[in-house]
């Protein structure tokens, strides 16, 4: 099915499980495809696949995309019409119907971005821990992450694909995959998604794919950056991350209303058993309850999901977590933990009480703590501010 035509060479269609942009003039691809990856001037085709639905990774197909890439690339393309031989194809378990396709444009010059994605399960910042290594006899293990359930959600893949009407040098064809990283790390950063391997924001996750395009046209010049002080760059920064803010609210419900939440700024400082950061909200509810009298934890049992999403103590709470990223990253001198996280946290159990008043007891209250940082003291200390403000506020 033939979605869209952009400028004289592209057009965009959907088969089922497969998006895939079709050249109708020569383009030169970069991209992390397996079989017909790094940069290529001979393809006819950019693809993004559906491998499989959520939480099914385990299926024979699947195992294909690392045991057999090319057997499986044959498979999936030559029953559609593709030669494989002519397709860079990128893969996801991300639904193909949520889309989302922006273009922008500049004089002669147009951007089209195709991006399919979901982080809920999968998001991750770089530098954190592996999960395996590719060595001389395939992949092993090498982390502490249980396998995923099959019971699990699984659409932790952001696939881009971006296509440019105009010839870019190679060094270009690099810097534009440079802002397409960035972009989709701004619109991670907007939406505050959290990384489920370390208690720090994510900048992506652990298959992100990029496919990046230009059209070739002889005569004219190639195209020679793509940075943030170049049309081509803002073109294609300003329509990535637009898109995948958008493909993440249709993928994961993931709205900035949605994530104007104190679970989901607590929730990367929680490692489950399974080694991954995640936290659920009567888990939060569980943890608060333990500083609260009977009375108050059932109050807040009742009410939890309205006392999460209040704007007021969401406020507070992400001042107390950026806080404690600044103590993480060195910016802030360990020594003054105590009075630092204390007075904040006098101030997130203001915010819940609505007693601005008593900013000052809390404070002494939440101070005098030892100089750790860790995690799970952070997230005890903040339960513990929650608790106070509950308290008085009920």
């Amino acid at each position: 099915m033939l979605l869209h035509t952009f400028y004289e060479g592209l057009e965009i269609h959907r088969d089922d499980k497969l998006v895939y942009g079709r050249f109708l003039k020569p383009h030169t691809v970069l991209s992390t495809s397996r079989c017909q990856g790094g940069l290529r001037g001979d393809l006819l085709y950019l693809c993004n696949h559906q491998s499989c639905e959520a939480g099914s990774h385990s299926s024979d197909k699947a195992k294909l995309v690392l045991t057999d890439p090319d057997g499986y690339q044959a498979m999936i393309l030559s029953p559609k019409g593709l030669p494989p031989e002519k397709c860079a194809l990128l893969g996801t378990a991300a639904n193909m119907r949520l889309l989302t396709v922006k273009s922008a444009s500049f004089e002669e010059l147009t951007v089209v971005v195709a991006v399919t994605g979901g982080v809920e399960t999968n998001a991750a910042r770089a530098g954190d821990p592996a999960m395996g290594h590719e060595g001389p006899d395939g992949y092993k293990p090498v982390s502490e992450f249980e396998p995923k359930k099959e019971k699990d959600p699984d659409h932790g893949t952001i696939n881009i694909m971006v296509f440019v009407n105009r010839p870019l040098a190679p060094g270009a064809m690099v810097r534009g995959v440079s802002m397409i990283t960035e972009a989709k790390t701004c619109a991670l950063q907007e939406l505050g998604v959290n990384s489920r391997y370390s208690p720090l924001p994510a900048s992506g996750t652990g298959t992100d794919q990029i496919g990046l395009a230009a059209m070739n046209i002889e005569g004219v010049k190639c195209l020679t950056g793509g940075g943030h002080h170049i049309k081509l760059g803002e073109l294609m920064g300003r329509t990535v991350l637009a898109a995948v803010k958008e493909v993440l609210i249709r993928q994961n419900g993931m709205t900035p209303d949605r994530q104007c939440s104190v679970k989901i700024h607590l929730e990367r400082f929680n490692k489950r058993a399974d080694g991954r950061c995640k936290m659920t909200s009567l888990d939060l509810v569980g943890l608060i309850s333990q500083y609260l009298s009977p009375e108050n934890r059932e109050l807040l049992g009742n009410n939890y999901l309205a006392f999460f999403h209040d704007p007021w103590v969401v406020a507070a709470t992400a001042a107390l977590v950026h806080l404690k990223d600044k103590f993480t990253w060195d910016i802030l001198p360990i020594l003054l933990w105590p009075e630092i996280m204390g007075a904040f946290g006098g101030q997130l159990a203001a915010a819940v009480s609505g007693r601005t008043d008593k900013v000052s007891e809390y404070s002494a209250v939440l101070a005098p703590l030892p100089c750790n940082s860790s995690d799970s003291d952070f997230l005890n200390l903040a339960a513990k501010a929650l608790a106070l403000g509950l308290a008085d506020k009920w």
